[in-house]
């Protein structure tokens, strides 16, 4: 998709930055051994992600960070997929730990808002769709991790709910290329649009 077919009004958009936590992308996080941090790397979607949170701050839309925050010892963690079983067992995204805190570099700010949840989707007993609705946001663009997971996930609540729905191709990752190009190519086809971090941060001037 070029920069010339995607249009955002700054005042009917949000930014939402999902589960970018050390645990989840970072080299020594809990999930290291997934492939998720070379491919983190590959893609470069920490500093995408950063660049565009910061187009978007100047141009007034709302950034809201969704972290997957888990108590100590997973109390409260319902055990019912192996995804959140392997949360469990790794001992990972508990709160205060570095594991649990953002990627370096995508820290909220003083005006950004943050959501916690519990489960893969971003808005699942959350309080993110009356964050959305409150803020006036009607678009959102989706950055995060992983891809074919948490991200597909919310960007099909999202789609659902009666959000437009963008999604970042290289301000997203996963454990690879393979489950990558599946999320965006196919799984989340007839759901949102896909663009680069670069082409929604021009999107934001109205494409000039």
């Amino acid at each position: 998709m070029s920069a010339n077919e995607v249009r955002l009004d700054p005042r009917r958009t949000a930014l939402i930055i999902q589960d970018m936590q050390n645990d989840t992308i970072i080299e020594g996080g809990a999930f290291a051994d997934s492939g998720a941090p070379e491919h983190a790397k590959a893609q470069n979607a920490v500093e995408n992600v950063r660049t565009l949170a910061e187009a978007c701050r100047r141009a007034g839309v709302p950034v809201i960070h969704v972290w997957y925050i888990v108590e100590p010892g997973a109390s409260g963690l319902r055990q019912n997929a192996p995804l959140f079983q392997g949360v469990r067992e790794a001992n990972a995204l508990v709160r205060g730990t570095w594991g649990a805190a953002p990627a370096e570099g995508l820290e909220a700010r003083e005006g950004d808002h943050v959501v916690e949840k519990m489960r893969m989707n971003g808005f699942y007993d959350t309080r993110l769709d009356i964050l959305l609705r409150g803020l006036g946001a009607d678009t959102i663009v989706i950055t995060g991790a992983w891809t074919n997971m948490s991200i597909e996930h919310t960007a099909r609540h999202g789609a659902d709910a009666g959000y437009e729905v963008f999604v970042a191709s290289d301000g997203t990752a996963t454990t690879g290329d393979e489950w990558q190009n599946a999320a965006l190519n196919y799984a989340m086809t007839n759901v949102a649009r896909v663009a680069t971090c670069a082409e929604l941060a021009q999107a934001l001037d109205g494409g000039s």
